[in-house]
């Protein structure tokens, strides 16, 4: 394969996501839905030209991770904070911790059901199926009401946050003891800090460079600062989201030492530049990651009907948690909200960071794409439905 051909798929794949996010703004189905189509298109013409690929599972972690970040960070980037938003803000934290908490305890029965491991490696394995897909979530609520669209960013940021503290917690602590809680405190402490230290850095140094190249260079030192936090086990997601929070929210600070020290003309104009990057970059990268992802599936693998019968147990295990929790913590309609609980690319990242001691091969790496499937399907489905019924209301 040429030099050639490969900027020619390459260019193309940009290409057919920008389409696609025409296609979702229209239809509401999700981008990503189609760029998983996508990707198992690919493989079979790449199996029918017996075309020579490499492993791509190698490079998918990363391409996920940096993915995630700036899909976060572009998120937090349109919140303005106001104290009318605290309300919406505690309901959507508790809601996006119970939710998490007792969808998790429902999938470990059904994997302990179907795999009759020990607890411990069902609950290391049921966390990933646990958690929201901000990367998905957040560009579907792009259609819904403010008040709804805010909620969505916020539950499914603290879903991803609350989903990688829990999940280190497991994988690092076999047992639940008083110093693993002590650890998980400090650990905890220490990333709030960390965030609070990088929120000031950051915007000084955005109001200090010069240099005409300055927000790759913000964007960059975000992910190291992620990377070294996430490689001693820190939940460093809480970092980036809010880093955007503040960025975006520092012109309401009122101290006039702060405001003379930290504040400058262009603020205003340089955050909607680092928002577009943002946009852009995650853009790419989302298309690449599910892609990808739907290249290295193994299609034929759904055909096992106890895949299918076990996959459904989770979805609907997955709405019957979310709409119990969502009646107690969420006010108003719960409709589209409800149908709003996509798994992907964070559920994907959890999986591939597994120990190899504790994955299960009854769920494998297709248990997870039909997952992924199956709820991107239902948000679609339930988002046009309820658009549908709120259309046809006013003509009852």
């Amino acid at each position: 394969m040429t030099t050639y051909t490969i900027l020619i798929i390459l260019s193309g794949l940009v290409i057919f996501s920008y389409l696609f996010d025409l296609v979702a703004s229209r239809t509401k189905i999700p981008s990503v839905l189609l760029l998983l189509l996508l990707g198992i298109g690919l493989r079979f013409l790449v199996a029918y030209y017996d075309f020579h690929t490499f492993n791509f599972l190698s490079i998918l972690p990363t391409l996920g991770t940096v993915g995630l970040i700036l899909i976060v960070f572009e998120g937090s980037l349109e919140l303005k904070y106001d104290r009318n938003k605290n309300k919406i803000i505690k309901s959507a934290f508790f809601s996006a911790l119970t939710i998490l908490l007792g969808t998790a305890t429902l999938i470990t029965l059904i994997i302990y059901q179907i795999t009759h491991r020990d607890l411990y490696t069902c609950i290391a394995n049921a966390i990933p199926f646990s958690v929201i897909s901000s990367a998905i979530a957040i560009p579907s609520a792009a259609a819904l009401v403010k008040k709804d669209k805010e909620f969505v960013i916020y539950e499914s940021s603290f879903s991803d946050i609350l989903g990688i503290i829990i999940f280190n917690f497991a994988i690092t602590n076999h047992s639940i003891t008083t110093s693993a809680f002590i650890g998980l405190g400090l650990s905890t402490f220490l990333i709030v800090l960390l965030s609070a230290i990088a929120c000031v850095v950051l915007l000084y140094i955005m109001g200090r460079l010069v240099h005409h190249i300055k927000f790759f260079l913000i964007i960059s030192i975000l992910i190291l600062v992620y990377a070294i936090g996430q490689s001693y086990h820190l939940s460093s997601l809480v970092l980036i989201l809010s880093t955007g929070l503040f960025l975006n929210n520092a012109d309401t600070i009122q101290n006039a030492w702060f405001r003379s020290i930290f504040l400058y003309k262009n603020l205003t104009a340089d955050l909607s530049q680092l928002y577009q990057l943002s946009a852009e970059s995650a853009f790419i990268l989302r298309t690449f990651f599910f892609v990808i992802f739907g290249f290295t599936m193994n299609i034929s693998e759904l055909n096992d009907k106890p895949i299918l019968a076990n996959g459904l147990f989770i979805l609907v295990s997955i709405y019957i948690i979310r709409f119990f929790f969502l009646k107690v913590f969420k006010n108003g309609s719960l409709i589209p909200i409800l149908y709003i609980a996509p798994r992907g690319l964070i559920s994907i990242l959890l999986y591939f960071n597994l120990p190899a001691a504790l994955k299960i091969p009854e769920i494998g790496t297709s248990f997870l794409f039909l997952v992924v499937l199956g709820s991107s399907i239902v948000m679609t489905l339930g988002i046009t439905l309820s658009k549908r019924i709120k259309e046809e209301l006013p003509m009852a």
